[in-house]
């Protein structure tokens, strides 16, 4: 009998009591980094959502764009201001922003799902009042920042065996606003509002890093404050962090930042033993 076989018949009958372990739990995914722009990568993550869904597991996919927007931008001759390193996000720029989120790149996922033999229907912040936002900071314009959550939407479609598509645009108070959201600061709204069980934070790196350069699988809240504050994690892993912390603090149970360029990254960190990336829960070990 070829060994292959074998070794494929041991993997799924190891999985077992992790696929039983998260039977029902919500699992909310950012989506984003260099596997948008591949096609067999965003084909590979389809396959995942669509699995993780056949099993049990309500997947919600947050995406992100940057590099589409970015494209965008350039082709429409739509020039950007910077402040203190940031985009500037005036109202044509919003624009382009949810035409590329919420148009290209969020139907494009959700056509690589439904291909896959899934369910997926494609949202955005602004739909049934999911995402209320408020201007992060004045001087950057139509840049939002969460501030009220409504996520009934979300789990009327998980319930109705959809997997969410949720492209990171907001909807301001005054009813005509419209907000560009950074998408991991959505994702980890989504998955406080919703108590999810796992955040699962697809980067371009392999996790968190200790003072040593290895990756540090497991870490309390605390630990990551004290990394901060030494300056142990430094430079773009800070935001990642940061939305960890807040989000278990909402009531996540566990956050991962985990290579999404790693094959079948999400099944490894929920289905097997040995996870993947660096994972960040209350202090309690018990809990998570």
């Amino acid at each position: 009998m070829n060994r292959d076989w074998i070794a494929t018949a041991r993997t799924l009958s190891e999985a077992l009591p992790y696929l039983q372990r998260f039977t029902g739990a919500v699992v909310v995914v950012k989506f984003g980094g260099n596997a948008m722009g591949n096609d067999e990568a965003m084909a590979e993550f389809a396959r995942d959502m669509v699995l993780m869904r056949q099993v049990g597991v309500n997947p919600v996919v947050v995406h992100g764009g940057g590099p589409m927007i970015n494209e965008m931008l350039g082709k429409l001759n739509i020039e950007s201001d910077w402040v203190r390193g940031k985009r500037v996000t005036d109202k044509a720029t919003v624009e382009v922003v949810e035409m590329v989120l919420a148009g290209m790149v969020n139907k494009r996922i959700v056509q690589a799902i439904n291909h896959e033999g899934g369910r997926g229907i494609g949202i955005s912040g602004k739909d049934d009042g999911l995402m209320i936002c408020d201007a992060d900071d004045p001087e950057l314009g139509f840049v939002g920042r969460p501030s009220e959550m409504n996520v009934q939407v979300v789990r009327d479609l998980c319930d109705a065996g959809m997997i969410p598509v949720i492209a990171p645009i907001g909807a301001g108070r005054e009813g005509n606003e419209t907000y560009n959201v950074n998408g991991d600061t959505a994702a980890g709204a989504i998955a406080g509002a919703l108590k999810a069980d796992r955040l699962l934070l697809l980067t371009d790196v392999a996790g968190v890093k200790g003072a040593d350069g290895e990756v540090v699988t497991q870490l309390s809240t605390q630990q990551v404050r004290d990394m901060i504050a030494d300056g142990t994690i430094a430079g773009g892993m800070i935001p990642k962090t940061e939305t960890a912390l807040k989000a278990v603090e909402d009531g996540v149970r566990a956050v991962v930042i985990q290579d999404g360029r790693v094959a079948n990254a999400c099944l490894l960190e929920l289905f097997t033993e040995h996870g993947a990336g660096s994972m960040i829960r209350n202090d309690d070990p018990e809990d998570g």
